[in-house]
């Protein structure tokens, strides 16, 4: 073979990263990403050690400081991590957990007996991408210090006093070398976990205060501690509700070293509204814990319908599972010694003995809940006959979508514009608010990748209307028709069917677009959830303001700060100039709507994510729901964040 310029590989080649190289390296391979949603990855990491000394039954206190810096101080009262020399590394303990991947307590069972984080890699990764990190550690009736820059050591572990309390003080600065998107975290963001570790935690205390905020403002300082522990959870969430029953149902037990935990509460919504824990870990994409709780469920429920004939078996309507989850909020946590997540982001349990484990418990426990409260029962199980009868009427309606849309396409909406590409992985979908804005997207467009669908008026709120009726509005048909994945639950959708890999929702900036828009995404949301959980949806930014020199220079601001900035400069340079306001869409040509929001190189798209399932059902069901209170608190606590068109 003829020796090319790259022969010359030799050992010398090979790069060996030291200790928490590899994680300055590659650090989305341990934190999922560099943006926002890994920077408040690192919070999570050094406050799940606190929780773990919690269900270890060591720690009742967390305390979270953002400085005004951007710095993030964590204490708690645990045992304090151990400072005495590692019997094979030679060196303190507390240096090892923090600079040495894969070591911790947590692979000791006899420290820890269930554990969030398992991969023994949280705390050294927070340290290696950080730009400071200091731990201070109440032990032993004395404190010590150690300090880093970027995983290494820059002071090492020394004694500086005595005290009478044991605990952890993590303290850390990100690392803008590392997060070079942002290092702001946002309160919201960091309280929406807290609030939900203190619900899967009642033992537990957690106090957050934001040095950044006056001390006088709402957001300073919030504590969260809920003795009701899950019961107070599905409170929270059905807060915009209107449940049919008195108190949510609480079901407790232990099989074959699996404690199980669980309240569930229903409601006039037509919605599930199930949030699964292991171990107080998300688990999003549910696993075996969920399957042994849905058939527990289910054959409770028949079993006592049939015995009680309130459900007739020779009835026409044919009862499902799904039937007898529809209007429920649930709250499942389970804790695992050793829970095996199927992929990396842990949101899978498949753990086989969990699932016996919670059938058994919430078959027998609920069995005797219903038996106790007849009342009770026969209210549910009246909503399960009118769930199975929508339900019948939605297939239906399914079917007459489904014969609009041949294969060929040939059936889809009259008024789609559609792109001549068909990879969907290159192609994207405009959800236009009126026919005027539709036309100017329409004409403003690259026809080859971007596709048009208008919208008239507003869709149906779906939050208080039932499946059927929903399937039956026709902006909503058209949706479903042109997106092609069918709508429903995960067995009745179908994402690689999905036309278009972008969906984007184009409105108006002012009331009724901001409207349109969240009736669209609790659409999207509640009946096509997998298109927001792989990222699929996404809000065009129009801009609001177009700034015209006298010598026909155009310039865009989206926000009334770049507006004034613009405007300074002009003014500096003494040229003249003019201000106008778009009221809507359609007031730009297609020229301007392409330039400043459909062109991929020019446009500021926002993607849709849900960093936190529990904070976003609360969210549409407190904007979308009946009650007007907790819709109204919302607005006015949420107020500083929008921009109204007064």
């Amino acid at each position: 073979m003829a020796k090319k310029k790259g022969s010359d590989y030799k050992a010398s080649n090979i790069q060996v990263l030291e200790g928490l190289e590899a994680v300055r390296k590659r650090p989305s391979m341990y934190i999922g990403d560099t943006g926002q949603r890994g920077l408040h990855h690192l919070i999570n990491e050094v406050v799940d050690n606190s929780i773990d000394e919690a269900l270890a039954g060591h720690c009742d206190f967390i305390r979270l400081t953002i400085k005004k810096d951007g710095t993030i101080s964590i204490m708690d009262n645990g045992r304090g991590i151990p400072v005495d020399e590692h019997p094979k590394l030679k060196m303190p303990a507390v240096e090892v957990v923090l600079t040495k991947l894969h070591a911790g307590g947590k692979f000791d069972k006899d420290s820890y007996k269930v554990s969030g984080g398992l991969h023994g890699v949280g705390v050294s990764c927070v340290n290696a991408l950080s730009s400071h990190f200091s731990a201070e550690i109440h032990r032993d009736g004395k404190i010590y210090v150690m300090e880093f820059q970027k995983g290494i050591t820059t002071v090492p572990l020394k004694e500086t006093g005595k005290t009478k309390e044991n605990g952890t003080i993590i303290t850390f600065t990100p690392d803008p070398e590392i997060f070079t998107q942002t290092t702001e975290f946002k309160f919201d963001i960091i309280a929406d976990r807290m609030r939900e570790l203190a619900f899967l935690n009642p033992q537990i205390h957690i106090e957050i205060i934001d040095e950044r905020e006056e001390e006088d403002s709402d957001t300073y300082k919030v504590e969260f501690h809920f003795a009701g522990g899950v019961k107070d959870f599905v409170r929270y969430l059905d807060e915009s509700r209107d449940p049919i029953m008195s108190d949510p149902i609480y079901i407790e037990g232990e099989l074959e070293n699996v404690p199980v935990e669980l309240a569930m509460q229903y409601s006039s919504s037509y919605t599930e509204n199930v949030h699964s824990y292991v171990n107080n870990i998300n688990t999003r994409e549910g696993g075996t814990h969920i399957s042994g709780f849905r058939r527990a469920l289910t054959r409770c429920f028949k079993n006592y319908a049939e015995k009680n004939k309130i459900i007739k078996s020779n009835s026409k309507i044919q009862i499902s599972g799904e039937d007898f989850r529809e209007g429920m909020t649930c709250v499942l946590s389970v804790k695992v010694a050793e829970p095996q997540f199927e992929g990396q982001t842990k949101t899978k349990l498949g753990n086989s003995e969990v699932q016996s484990a919670v059938e058994i418990i919430v078959y027998d426990k609920l069995n005797e809940y219903l038996e106790q409260n007849p009342k009770t029962a026969k209210k549910i199980l009246e909503k399960v006959v009118l769930a199975a009868e929508a339900r019948e009427a939605a297939r239906k309606a399914r079917q007459l979508i489904q014969r609009k849309s041949v294969m060929s396409g040939g059936g889809l909406p009259g008024k789609l514009a559609d792109c001549s590409i068909k990879d969907p992985a290159h192609s994207e979908i405009y959800l236009v608010e009126g026919d005027s804005a539709g036309g100017s997207a329409k004409m403003g467009r690259n026809r080859s990748f971007q596709a048009i669908l208008p919208l008239r008026g507003k869709i149906l709120n779906v939050e208080k209307a039932k499946i059927n009726k929903i399937l039956e509005n026709k902006e909503i048909q058209a949706m479903i028709t042109a997106l092609g994945t069918g709508v429903g639950h995960e067995e009745e959708f179908e994402i690689d069917k999905l036309r278009y890999h972008k969906i984007i929702i184009m409105t108006d900036a002012d009331v009724d677009g901001s409207h349109i828009r969240t009736l669209l995404l609790t659409f999207f949301y509640r009946y096509m959830h997998p298109l927001v959980e792989h990222g699929h949806i996404y809000i065009a930014t129009p801009p609001l303001y177009r700034i015209t020199s006298t010598r026909g220079e155009i310039q865009y601001a989206w926000d009334d700060e770049t507006r004034d900035k613009i405007i300074r400069e002009l003014k500096k340079s003494k040229k003249k100039f003019d201000v106008s306001r778009y009221k809507g869409l359609g007031e730009m040509n297609p020229d301007q709507l392409w330039e400043t929001t459909m062109d991929p190189e020019t446009r500021t798209l926002q993607q849709v994510t849900v960093e936190n399932a529990a904070a976003a059902d609360k969210m549409f069901s407190t904007l979308m729901g009946d009650d007007v209170e907790p819709r109204r608190e919302f607005i006015e606590r949420n107020s500083k964040y929008a921009t109204l068109d007064i």
